[in-house]
């Protein structure tokens, strides 16, 4: 049996967040899983590898995203663990995803300014 490690993300506010934010979230992880492993702390990276996954796994199950926006997402999913996994894969891919998900990082940061501003 898997372990949940977000407990309060998959008891439902996971639900709750827009795909930026989401996504903004997953990079978290992926940053950490990326530097982790640079820098050799496999306990670091472990960690961080499972939680990324779970994040994906939230994201890609959540049914406002279905069609093209779920098949980007794991996507995604599969370029975060080829990154670890495939010894063919090339030296830039690190990088590929680090901008990818600072596009989200960057997007959920701007959405809650806006919603501050609303208040």
């Amino acid at each position: 049996m898997t372990r949940t490690l977000h407990r309060r993300a998959a008891a439902g506010a996971w639900g709750r967040l827009e795909l930026v934010e989401q996504l903004g979230n997953v990079g978290s992880e992926v940053e950490r899983a990326i530097r982790a492993h640079g820098t050799g702390r496999t306990s670091r990276f472990e960690g961080a590898f499972e939680r990324a996954l779970e994040l994906f796994d939230l994201t890609a199950s959540d049914p406002r995203w279905r069609g093209h926006r779920c098949q980007e997402v794991l996507r995604a999913r599969e370029e975060f663990c080829r990154l670890f996994f495939d010894p063919e894969v090339p030296t830039e891919s690190g990088e590929g995803l680090r901008k990818y998900f600072y596009g989200f990082a960057h997007a959920a940061r701007m959405l809650h300014y806006r919603r501050q501003a609303g208040r």
